[in-house]
């Protein structure tokens, strides 16, 4: 038998999951009967709660029993450690979420965390008894990691892009649709040979790319050529200027992932000498205020963030009460100025 200490050790799912050898997912489906799992590691694993006295479901019982008042919301930075919570985008939006989930008598618990560094980051965040629910910003290279925790953990809803058959619940833009309206605005204003700024490491800019691509082949025109960019500042700028010396005179439209990479990218055009929109036309993605700011004006793909914050916290709280609840994909916009 184990002794006390031992078993005071156990008081999570990943605690129980790294006794057990597998992963946090594996041991929730377990816990919860599913036939995803094989019947000698299901054996194990309630053999081992039994061993330890966790019982199926502790976590979020207990979370349930004990209420807290307190939402978490977590950043995580898997695509790249170096962006910073300031980022307009995240600012924007968290400020949205706060005056939502103020006005339901919650308060705001903000982490951000790099996966690289903390691989049990969710897990260990639900699991700390602090929060009620959780709202996770960006589903970055974690869907994998995001959609195992939701199998056991339903108070949960992520900002990200939707894909057909997943199963944690989400809130975001129709990211494809977007990349589509950006290009087919680029090839309007005469571009032939579109770039893309971005890490398509990240779920949400993947699909943002995949949309321009389809309007690309849907043109005859060649294909958007991705040019791996970072969201960090100082990368980002370094980056850019090394891809306009690189393809100087080949490329006529860019579509930036984010208003901030195009505000940066309309910068370095201009110290290049290159005038937007008479050589390189460009268009961002989210409308933050900055777009309205630059000079010239942004270009961009307008996405509700407003829309979303309250969506976000309308299905947690749903789902905090035992509901089930659908997936929330609102349609962008495009928002014409002046750089396309």
């Amino acid at each position: 038998m184990p002794d006390r200490d031992t078993k005071a050790t156990v008081r999570t799912i990943t605690d129980l999951a790294r006794l057990a050898g597998v992963s946090p997912g594996t041991v929730s489906r377990a816990l919860a009967g599913k036939s995803l799992v094989n019947a000698q590691t299901r054996e194990k694993i309630e053999q081992l709660a039994r061993e330890h006295g966790f019982r199926p479901n502790q976590m979020a019982s207990g979370l349930r029993r004990q209420k807290t008042g307190v939402i978490g919301v977590v950043i995580p930075l898997g695509h790249d450690s170096r962006q910073q919570i300031s980022d307009s985008f995240f600012m924007t939006l968290l400020g949205f979420l706060a005056d939502e989930l103020t006005q339901h008598g919650y308060d705001l618990m903000l982490r951000r965390v790099v996966p690289e560094t903390d691989s049990d980051w969710l897990e260990r965040f639900i699991g700390s008894g602090m929060i009620d629910g959780v709202i996770v910003i960006g589903q970055s290279d974690q869907f994998d990691r995001i959609e195992e925790v939701a199998d056991g953990y339903t108070p949960m809803v992520v900002w990200g892009n939707h894909a057909e058959g997943q199963r944690h619940c989400v809130v975001g833009s129709d990211n494809r649709l977007g990349g589509r309206l950006a290009a087919e605005r680029l090839i309007a204003g005469g571009a032939k040979r579109i770039a893309f700024l971005g890490d398509t490491t990240a779920i949400e800019f993947a699909a943002r790319l995949a949309g321009a691509q389809d309007v690309a082949a849907r043109m005859g025109l060649p294909p958007v050529l991705a040019l791996p960019t970072h969201l960090s500042p100082d990368r980002a700028s370094e980056e850019i200027a090394g891809h306009l010396a690189a393809y100087a005179g080949e490329i006529d439209g860019i579509f930036a992932a984010t208003d901030t990479l195009a505000a940066l990218c309309l910068t370095e055009l201009r110290r290049q000498g290159i005038a937007v929109p008479d050589d390189v036309r460009l268009v961002g993605f989210d409308d933050l205020p900055i777009a309205r700011q630059t000079v010239p004006p942004l270009t961009t793909v307008h996405q509700d963030i407003a829309a979303g914050a309250r969506g976000l916290v309308d299905l947690l709280l749903r789902r905090m009460a035992g509901d089930t609840t659908e997936s929330l994909v609102l349609p962008p916009e495009l928002v014409v100025r002046e750089t396309a």
